[in-house]
């Protein structure tokens, strides 16, 4: 069925291709208005098949730079197999500097399995679920904490029932060298990327590299590193691109769980919120999480906010100023196995 996106690229094709995806949107400004999404594909013989994601929130700059930086550095001749790269998959909201599209509102992380005859989120969804993701082994969606947050930088997989499956996404998420990574469970009908790319028959990776819709160079090198890790140990490049300085050795592996609405502290009114923990910090159930004040009544005392779980903090509320229902800070159980 036609999606209602005009794709260029021939996946059974070698050499380079680059172009746009086109989804033809019909505005006030130009009636035959088309959201042009950039796409890169190289392939060289025969090898795995490796999608490269980001942008799918729009306001998470680690991948959407990194990707952008990959597309021009990445040389054919030294590759075996085939990379896909999409940079700016939700381009909308990325030139608006936003979360969603400010189109359609959509959230593409939401938005899985899609529509082909939907709004564009919907449409771009249905694309990638049902064209773009089978016709690859693995696919890495990057993302990061966004304009409103802080992460713990973190990698990321969705359970899956073929045990041979799960335990070649574990093995490439440690190849990915991050210190701290999630094992998601979110079911087989999931709207994220993770769960369409479990549908379709590919491998999902995922992950957070980043916040504060900025980014740093501990992020962008965790970022580089992450890209480049895979790339190795797919067996796609035998050298790292994108990372300045040679790769160390990566850290051992804490898994992560992140399951239960306890383990987060959400704002019940407006105020304005002061955490007292940094990312990556271990607690205690009553540690102190920070505290929550209201300049509206300054006769008040700040309300001092305690963690009803124990773990390690993996994201905070960079936005000090905050509504009811926003969440202000997180900790993850540690597991093991």
């Amino acid at each position: 069925m036609h999606s209602g996106l005009v794709n260029p690229i021939d996946f059974a094709q070698e050499g380079r291709q680059s172009g746009h995806l086109a989804i033809p949107y019909s505005i006030d400004r130009s009636p035959y208005y088309q959201i042009r999404v950039p796409i890169l594909r190289l392939r060289n013989g025969e090898g795995p098949s490796l999608l490269l994601i980001a942008g799918n929130h729009g306001d998470e700059y680690e991948g959407e730079l990194q990707l952008g930086r990959l597309m021009r550095l990445l040389d054919i001749g030294k590759i075996r197999g085939a990379v896909t790269i999409l940079p700016m998959a939700n381009l909308p909201a990325v030139m608006a500097a936003k979360r969603c599209s400010p189109f359609d509102g959509g959230n593409l992380n939401r938005a899985f399995p899609g529509d082909p005859a939907g709004t564009p989120t919907a449409r771009m969804a249905h694309f990638l679920e049902h064209v773009l993701f089978p016709a690859h082994d693995v696919v890495l969606d990057l993302h990061s904490g966004g304009t409103s947050m802080a992460h713990l930088p973190c990698t990321l997989i969705e359970r899956q029932a073929d045990a041979a499956r799960f335990a070649r996404a574990v093995s490439l998420m440690r190849a990915m060298g991050a210190a701290h990574a999630f094992i998601a469970d979110n079911g087989p009908a999931a709207p994220t990327s993770m769960g369409a790319a479990g549908r379709a028959g590919a491998i999902g990776l995922s992950g957070e590299f980043g916040g504060g819709g900025t980014v740093t160079p501990e992020t962008m090198a965790f970022t580089a590193g992450a890209i480049d890790r895979l790339l190795v140990a797919l067996g796609i490049v035998q050298a790292p691109v994108l990372s300045r300085a040679s790769l160390p050795a990566p850290p051992a592996l804490q898994l992560l769980s992140l399951s239960r609405h306890s383990q987060g502290i959400y704002a019940n009114r407006r105020g304005w919120f002061e955490p007292a923990v940094a990312l990556g910090t271990r607690v205690a159930v009553g540690d102190r999480a920070g505290w929550y004040h209201d300049l509206e009544r300054l006769e008040q005392p700040e309300e001092e906010l305690r963690f009803a779980e124990g773990g390690i903090v993996i994201s905070h509320r960079l936005h000090c100023d905050s509504q009811a229902g926003d969440c202000l800070i997180q900790v993850a159980e540690p597991i093991d196995g």
